[in-house]
């Protein structure tokens, strides 16, 4: 019997070929690359205007509310008054640093804030107040000074349990050689030295010079204190002194390796 023809051979082949992926393009014409850049172009352009406009151009994210913390001494309406917050502004545009610097200048009770967005319509303010340490008179009046000797307020009644200063240094070489804000400046350092018993029953921080600093404190007892100078060595003495004899009215750690104590 004679064998399949060549013909016949090649049919055979073609049928039993698998079937070959469709070349790119053969059953759909694909987006050209530059067209598919407009259009990406496009979607971005759309979605950037509309973050735009809702940021600036609609109602949604403006500022509604003012939000303050902090305050003691303060009301919260005199803060915000200062801050002047553009109510009704869109959140994003509000100058948050003009609003804190306005606050720091027109208001020196305040040592510190933050203003912050608080998204989608307040505005917050934190506010940090400065603290009195010492108290210096002035007529019938009394200046606030805080831990970093600024004298930052002017009030008609002395707050409670904050010692008043007396520089007793007219006619001392510490005046002359240091000036008062400097003795001041010294009163301050050893206010915060204080341990904090101490502290709350001082009555007056009495500055002579620079290196004689005494306390006043409550029930008629008083402490020399010297210089400041190794102010946090004599608050644990101190501190010891008055544990070990409650009732003394006398105590001197001018010189802290060799303290004394007294009834009077």
């Amino acid at each position: 019997m004679a064998g399949p023809t060549t013909a016949q051979r090649g049919a055979g082949q073609r049928e039993d070929t698998p079937d070959r992926p469709p070349r790119p393009g053969a059953g759909g014409r694909r987006m050209p690359r530059r067209r598919l850049l407009i259009v990406i172009a496009a979607a971005v352009l759309v979605l950037g205007s509309g973050v735009v406009w809702a940021l600036y151009g609609s109602s949604w994210l403006r500022v509604e509310q003012v939000r303050i913390t902090g305050v003691d001494v303060l009301s919260p309406a005199e803060v915000e008054a200062v801050a002047a917050v553009p109510m009704g502004a869109p959140l994003v545009s509000v100058d948050t640093d003009a609003i804190a610097d306005r606050l720091r200048q027109k208001l020196p009770r305040i040592d510190s804030v933050d203003v912050v967005r608080s998204w989608p319509h307040d505005i917050g303010l934190k506010v940090t107040e400065r603290k009195p340490v010492l108290l210096v008179k002035k007529g019938a009046k009394f200046i606030e000074v805080d831990a970093k000797g600024v004298r930052f307020a002017t009030v008609d009644k002395a707050p409670g349990h904050v010692p008043l200063l007396r520089l007793t240094s007219d006619q001392s070489a510490s005046l002359r050689r240091f000036g008062s804000d400097r003795l001041v400046r010294e009163a301050v350092r050893v206010a915060g030295d204080l341990p904090e018993d101490v502290a709350r029953d001082a009555k007056v921080v009495r500055v002579a010079s620079y290196d004689s600093v005494s306390l006043e404190l409550t029930r008629g007892r008083e402490v020399i204190w010297g210089s400041g100078e190794e102010g946090a060595v004599k608050a644990k003495v101190l501190a010891a002194l008055m544990k070990a004899a409650p009732k003394a009215g006398h105590f001197d750690v001018s010189a802290p390796t060799a303290p004394a104590v007294s009834d009077s």
